[in-house]
């Protein structure tokens, strides 16, 4: 019966008349029944409905109150607000004013003064658009050179959150410079600015003004130190700049050079006193002067009544311009005259050399040929290279492309039977992949003329023992028996190249054998140590055994492999480089031996862990604090994940900067660094390595990361006591790495 919703006013009224009604019914029930009791319900009746009304209207009243309150408090707010308002547009420099829904609500003094004309519009409720035609049609703007007004010309701009913005600048009289610029706010309103830029206008000015008259000043003195005669003329052919030595060469009274002096007066003059001497009866000058009008380019030698031979030039300049140059050729023209005399001179001392010439014909022939053959060498050279880079994209596209098959399939087969073959197929994959590029890295360096090789002294069985583990997997997946005879024996050589080289022979022997067995092992020669791989396979006929040692060759009639031809190739290069002799003794169908001769060397102490490489994979959880620093994200990330697969608690960071705080949040050192060399924004792992043994006091053990193996970076690392590993990184080689540097430093 009463809605809350309605003013209190009417709602109390409604009550009131609620409880007149009910009264007036027990009076009438009263007179009707004439019962006591009926009296006494209904006067309890009406007492309850009194007591929720009255509830309800306190309810109503208390909520009317705080409403009231609430309002006055905005009510000062808003008046607080508008107070800050106004004192700080009265503080501002600046005109200001403010536009809602297109209209004046608020400005200050220097917004209302800016043109007296405008002064009278600048009220309250002033259109936006009104007010910018005021401007526009204000008489206090500037003339342009042709009288009119300089009007201003906003540029409105549709900002990315669909706001407008706009800026232009006007110019007042008096040489008076503002800024006019209005922004439309998130709310709709638009707030316009006033600034006055007339000191910047005016130093712009100034500086301007200062930079031509230096740099006049600067083309002034270039010219006068100058050996050449410079003058320059404007598009009607007045003179603008010239240098004294113009003047002198050309002969001409200082009257005739000065600024604004005509060109065709300088012609005149010369052709009326004859300071040139003519080649014809017609003068070359007017012609000059048309050709200069049309743009071209013009040059003469001319010669003074004096003797002097001067170089004339007339080139055009921007603008319709053209500069004129003088050059004293005396010298030049003498020296021709001179050589012009001698030739004939000389022309009997050439009969003779002619003479002479044939006499040594036959030795010019074979000059001609040598190039020949060298020529045809080049030739067959880069045929190679193309033949050889051709393949190694193919080949490299390959297992490439397999691998992004293996994983699709690893992808849909996650968790179902199978999964394990796709997941080893896939590593062979990228076996292969490493495999090729290691192999044209190889080629690169031994093909390069600066290749350097690391020549030391060391025992031969540990590189043999080292074979037995890396190469064991491959020959029990295809069931042939490999054995490797230890020795004791100490060689010179590179233990890389010369591991490589034993490494490729074997896996070609494997790869070309069917059944049977590889044998390595090594046989004394004098002071020579010859390591000899003899296999079971299919053997070598004589015909190919001359050429495959090139790239991309394999022999006739030998079961297909698995490589490219490229083993054979680089083990050629380089034995050839390290001046170990390579020989082959096969019989098709008995087996092959391919041997390598070494010199041999005194036997020496071996460091316990002097390579850490060919250990094994070591058990138990690697419980060190490793800091890693790599700038690729996903290499960054799956290192992680390897450590800490170790028990490893690793730090990860981008670059020298983003680990040296990190170690300083932590507060105490990394047990171990483990850094890519090749940082972002040339940063670099040796200065990372630099930087975190200084800021810890101590020289933390590290580990560079890096496919560089130049002798210079090889030095650098041993000088300053950390350890590099050779890109693509081998875990197991990792691994054991991480152990032997952090046992060293305990120990």
């Amino acid at each position: 019966m009463i809605d809350p919703n309605e003013p209190y006013k009417i709602q109390i009224a409604k009550q009131a008349k609620i409880i007149e009604a009910l009264i007036n019914r027990a009076e009438r029930g009263h007179e009707v029944g004439g019962s006591a009791y009926s009296l006494f319900e209904s006067a309890i009746a009406l007492q309850t409905e009194v007591w929720e009304k009255t509830k309800d209207l306190e309810k109503a009243l208390d909520t009317l109150g705080r409403a009231s309150n609430e309002l006055e408090i905005a009510y000062q707010t808003q008046e607080r607000i508008q107070r800050n308002l106004a004192d700080a547009m009265v503080a501002m420099e600046d005109g200001f004013a403010l536009f809602s829904d297109e209209r004046l609500q608020v400005c200050n003094a220097q917004f209302r003064y800016l043109l007296p004309d405008v002064e009278p519009l600048i009220k309250p409720g002033l259109g936006f658009d009104d007010y910018l035609a005021a401007v526009n049609a204000s008489k206090y703007l500037s003339r342009d050179e042709n009288g009119g007004i300089s009007r201003p010309q906003p540029q409105v701009t549709e900002q990315r959150s669909g706001q407008r913005f706009s800026s232009f600048v006007m110019e007042l009289r008096n040489d008076r410079w503002f800024q006019i610029s209005y922004r439309q706010t998130s709310s709709g309103s638009i707030t316009v600015l006033q600034t006055e830029i007339t000191d910047i206008v005016r130093e712009n000015r100034r500086e301007k003004n200062r930079l031509i008259d230096q740099q006049a000043h600067f083309l002034q003195a270039a010219f006068d130190h100058m050996s050449l005669g410079i003058c320059t003329f404007s598009s009607r052919g007045e003179l603008l700049v010239r240098n004294e030595r113009f003047g002198e060469l050309l002969g001409v009274p200082l009257s005739l050079l000065k600024k604004g002096s005509p060109f065709q007066r300088i012609i005149e003059h010369l052709e009326r006193h004859e300071i040139l001497e003519r080649k014809g009866r017609r003068s070359k000058f007017a012609s000059w002067f048309k050709a200069m009008r049309r743009g071209e380019t013009m040059q003469e030698r001319c010669r003074r009544r004096d003797g002097m031979s001067l170089d004339i030039r007339i080139h055009s300049l921007p603008g319709d311009g053209f500069i004129v140059s003088l050059m004293d050729v005396t010298a030049e023209t003498q020296a021709a005259a001179l050589l012009e005399q001698r030739v004939q001179e000389r022309t009997a001392e050439l009969t003779e050399a002619n003479r002479l010439l044939q006499i040594h014909a036959i030795e010019q022939i074979k000059i001609e040929a040598a190039l020949r053959q060298a020529k045809e060498a080049a030739e067959s050279a880069h045929t190679s290279k193309t033949r050889f880079l051709a393949a190694a994209s193919h080949d490299l596209l390959q297992p490439i492309n397999a691998a992004k098959l293996y994983l699709s399939m690893l992808t849909e087969t996650a968790g179902q039977p199978g999964a394990e073959d796709v997941v080893g197929r896939l590593k062979r994959s990228f076996t292969s992949i490493e495999s090729l590029l290691q192999a044209l890295l190889d080629i690169s360096r031994l093909d390069s003329a600066a290749a350097e090789f690391n020549i030391t002294s060391f025992e031969l069985g540990s590189l043999l023992q080292g074979l037995t583990g890396d190469l064991a997997p491959l020959a029990t997946e295809k069931g042939i028996e490999l054995r490797i005879v230890p020795s004791t024996r100490w060689v010179t050589s590179d233990q890389r190249y010369l591991m490589r080289c034993v490494q490729n022979l074997v896996v070609n022997a494997i790869q070309y054998t069917e059944r049977g067995r590889v044998l390595v092992g090594c046989r004394l020669r004098s002071n020579r140590l010859r390591i000899e791989v003899w296999d079971t396979g299919s053997g070598i006929s004589e015909v190919d055994q001359t050429r495959i040692f090139n790239e991309f060759i394999r022999a006739g009639g030998a079961g297909k492999g698995t490589g490219m031809g490229l083993g054979l190739s680089i083990v050629e290069r380089a034995c050839r480089h390290l001046d170990h002799p390579v020989r082959l003794v096969s019989q098709p169908g008995r087996g092959s031996v391919f041997s390598i001769e070494v010199p041999l060397a005194a036997p020496g102490r071996a460091s316990v862990c002097e390579n850490p490489m060919m250990e094994q994979m070591l058990d138990g959880s690697l419980d060190l604090i490793v800091m890693v620093v790599e700038n690729d994200s996903d290499e960054l990330h799956a290192m992680t994940q390897v450590l800490e697969s170790w028990g490893a608690s690793v730090l990860a960071a981008a670059s020298t900067v983003d680990a040296a705080a990190l170690m300083q949040e932590i507060g105490t050192a990394p047990d171990i660094l483990l850094v890519d060399y090749q940082l972002d924004d040339g940063d670099n792992g040796i200065e990372t390595i630099r930087t975190l043994r200084a800021l810890a006091g101590i020289e933390i053990p590290a580990i560079i990361i890096s496919a560089n193996r130049q002798r210079q970076f090889l030095q650098l690392c041993n000088e300053m006591s950390f350890a590099v590993l050779n890109k693509p990184v081998q875990l197991v080689r990792l691994r054991a790495l991480i152990d032997w540097k952090t046992r060293a430093r305990v120990a």
